[in-house]
């Protein structure tokens, strides 16, 4: 196995997606101008505060794309090969505003639909991550990982309210809201103090339909239509998810206990295994699935010659990014030269559901941040 990645001699963007091209990904170019839903509903808060938006002349929010994963996947579901196995590749701008830099800068990255094989699907995404890297002349970058699908499947095994373990599931990647998500479970909903409560807690028992229609009727009376990107009806869906997640008793300390201990879990792929194996068989939690795909996945990295003893695991490792429910990996400058990482990426099997898709389709895919990787080249 090797260590760190041949360093080839051409370093232009053309060059590193030519490459892509030859490990079977066609090129693609997906609208700049984008419909602005998919992104507010799938992304996250992290994107929704730094989108560029604008509206047509019939109302419909657009935006300057802030990524290309969401493009990407929506060309594909509106293509004839829509849920056979296809992989693309794309270079081009993208719009955020950001702390550094300009709020337009150049992305490439690989998407890959409806492979069978996920395991050696999501090595081939860090070996191709760790191939870009090399082609800038970065042959061993840090490589930080971690793996949704295990923090699911443990939160799958607690006693907790359905609307509870979606809450946990959807902040594990905001590790503040996660935070305060254990807070409040550990005091309780007894000891939450909100000027609705007693609100939230006629709704938490009653029909869902109706408590919906009640909450969307007064929301329309107040004339209110949207805040924050958020039509009325996801206004009254996230009062709702509060009226139940209000209705949750106070969680044991031993199970927040349970869940930290979980999320201390850090080491190599094998180290990580082990210990997380261990995990499971004391606190009695049924993790064998999760586990044997994440060592399947291992299997397969050492497979590509990516030597796994170099690899970061952590099991509180998450991206920021609503839609992943699998594997998460980063690769970052180890002199910290660059302000964020190189090349970032994971599975997300269940954003072209999301998106439209009548059955589920297995997705994964990486992002690569060009002038990040050029400035180093520079430097170096």
């Amino acid at each position: 196995m090797t260590s760190a990645r041949t360093l080839p001699t051409t370093t232009t963007p053309d060059a590193l997606i030519a490459s892509f091209e030859r490990a079977g990904y066609a090129r693609v170019a997906p609208a700049i101008l984008q419909p602005a839903e998919p992104f507010l509903d799938l992304s996250g808060e992290d994107i929704r505060k730094r989108m560029y938006l604008t509206t047509d002349p019939q109302g419909r929010e657009l935006c300057l794309r802030p990524d290309l994963t969401i493009p990407v996947a929506r060309d594909y579901l509106a293509s004839p090969a829509a849920g056979k196995p296809r992989g693309f590749c794309y270079l081009g701008p993208v719009f955020r505003h950001r702390a550094e830099g300009g709020g337009e800068f150049l992305q490439a990255g690989i998407e890959s639909f409806a492979r069978p094989d996920t395991a050696a699907a999501d090595a081939e995404m860090l070996a191709l991550g760790l191939d870009a890297t090399a082609h800038y002349g970065l042959g061993a970058p840090d490589i930080r990982t971690g793996d949704v699908a295990l923090f699911c499947a443990l939160v799958a095994a607690l006693d907790l309210a359905p609307a509870w373990k979606r809450r946990l599931i959807k902040d594990f990647n905001h590790k503040t809201s996660l935070a305060q998500d254990l807070d409040r479970l550990t005091i309780g909903a007894s000891h939450a103090r909100s000027e609705y409560q007693g609100v939230l807690a006629a709704l938490a028992g009653s029909d869902p339909k109706g408590a919906h229609a009640l909450v969307t009727d007064l929301l329309s009376i107040a004339g209110i239509t949207a805040v924050g990107g958020r039509s009325v009806g996801e206004i009254a869906d996230h009062f709702l998810e509060q009226a139940a997640l209000g209705a949750q008793t106070s969680l044991p300390r031993e199970t927040r206990a349970l869940i930290e201990k979980f999320l201390a879990i850090t080491g190599d792929p094998h180290e990580a295994a082990a210990k997380l194996r261990a995990f499971a068989r004391e606190g009695k939690i049924a993790l064998d699935g999760a586990l044997d795909a994440f060592e399947s996945r291992t299997a397969c990295l050492a497979a590509r010659g990516v030597d796994v003893a170099r690899i970061r695991f952590s099991t509180a490792f998450g991206r920021g990014l609503d839609y992943y429910t699998g594997f998460v990996f980063e690769l970052h400058d180890p002199l910290a030269r660059a302000l964020g990482p190189l090349v970032a990426g994971g599975r997300y099997d269940g954003l072209l559901t999301r998106l439209g898709s009548a059955s589920a389709i297995a997705a994964v895919g990486f992002a690569v941040w060009i002038e990040r990787l050029a400035a180093l080249r520079s430097a170096s």
